[in-house]
């Protein structure tokens, strides 16, 4: 397939497609547009003329290019590619850099792919030259990738081990700063909404009360699966557990902005009678009322150096496990704020609704 075609099927101009897979101007196009002409890119299989380009700038002699390469990316965390968009981010700028290399994102799938037997069955049967395993793994994910993938980088918030390459933003410290803002804030009662199993965020967020010298109790702390549903669930196990917190660190911004709608449900204003900080700096985060206040985790480069990494084992460029740590900040918005001395507190919700029984 060529430009031309490319453009014509995605229903724009030639140069509008050269800018976005060449990456030479990041506001080229939309997003939507964007994403079509990747996804077109991607079902072709196109390969940039590079014989062709240096002829047109007047180079003679011109190597042919080598075949291209493909990659696989495995959603460890999430059930589906699409629904995850922290993961998705990451997703995008592997396939934009690995493209600059001639390398091709071949196909995606999930946790909950491998587990069906017919599906795992086909992915193990169609190479790929290495994979990104994105977001932490289980024994059962572990066992199938190194049965599969010689070549394995693995990005996110909890580090791995020191087995594979790895490119990652440590949740630990993510967890302690939005714990130490908190904290700076005046807030001495911090709860959590989160997962807690082999979760960094729920360590550090641990470590970081002790450190401070703040107490923790369990009736303070929700268990719950990474989403909307789980934040809201996660609010009002607070909300009913009379939880004595004046602030939630959630461990990701859906997390968040579920816990949020399930507050102002029971009628809390944030950051009036409680503040909220998420992880992730999702764009949605920007667009909620109040703005969450959130951990900005870089995820373009989470993938940018994935990729890189990957590339470079691929061509030999190491052969002792890698690890890249990049760095993070707060996002300081509206959903923080110091702790008021007259607020609706969690166990006046929780007496106000068994009166109503």
């Amino acid at each position: 397939m060529t430009l031309k075609e490319i453009a014509k099927e995605a229903n724009v101009s030639i140069s509008t497609v050269s800018r976005v897979i060449n990456q030479k101007n990041t506001k080229a196009a939309s997003t939507e547009v964007q994403e079509r002409i990747w996804e077109i890119v991607r079902k072709s299989g196109y390969t940039p003329n590079t014989m062709a380009r240096s002829l047109k700038l007047g180079q003679e002699s011109v190597p042919r290019p080598p075949e291209p390469k493909t990659i696989a990316c495995i959603y460890a965390r999430s059930n589906s590619a699409s629904s995850d968009l922290f993961f998705s981010q990451i997703a995008k700028a592997i396939e934009q850099e690995a493209f600059k290399s001639n390398y091709f994102l071949r196909h995606s799938f999930t946790g909950l792919d491998i587990l069906n037997p017919e599906i795992a069955a086909r992915i193990a049967a169609t190479p790929v030259d290495g994979v990104v395993v994105l977001g932490r793994y289980d024994k059962q994910m572990l066992r199938f990738f190194t049965e599969h993938y010689k070549y394995v980088v693995y990005t996110g918030l909890n580090p791995m081990g020191s087995k594979y390459d790895q490119v990652v933003c440590e949740g630990t410290e993510i967890a302690a700063a939005a714990v130490n803002y908190l904290h700076e804030l005046g807030h001495t009662k911090i709860g959590y909404i989160g997962e807690q199993n082999n979760e960094s965020r729920y360590t550090g967020y641990r470590s970081a009360l002790q450190r401070l010298d703040l107490p923790y109790h369990p009736h303070n702390a929700a268990n719950v699966k990474l989403s909307a549903e789980g934040g809201a669930r996660g609010a009002n196990m607070l909300i009913d557990a009379k939880a004595d917190i004046t602030a939630i660190f959630c461990a990701n911004d859906n997390t968040a902005i579920g816990a949020i709608h399930a507050l102002k449900s029971r009628g809390f204003r944030v950051p009036e009678d409680i503040s909220v900080i998420g992880v992730d700096d999702l764009e949605t985060s920007q667009y909620m009322s109040p703005m969450l206040t959130t951990i900005h985790v870089p995820t373009e480069d989470l993938g940018r150096m994935s990729a890189k990494m990957l590339i470079d084992r691929l061509n030999g460029g190491h052969h002792l496990p890698m690890k890249t740590v990049l760095p993070f900040y707060i996002a300081k918005r509206d959903s923080c704020a110091k702790p008021a001395r007259h607020r609706k507190s969690f166990a006046d919700a929780a007496a106000a609704k068994t009166a109503k029984r």
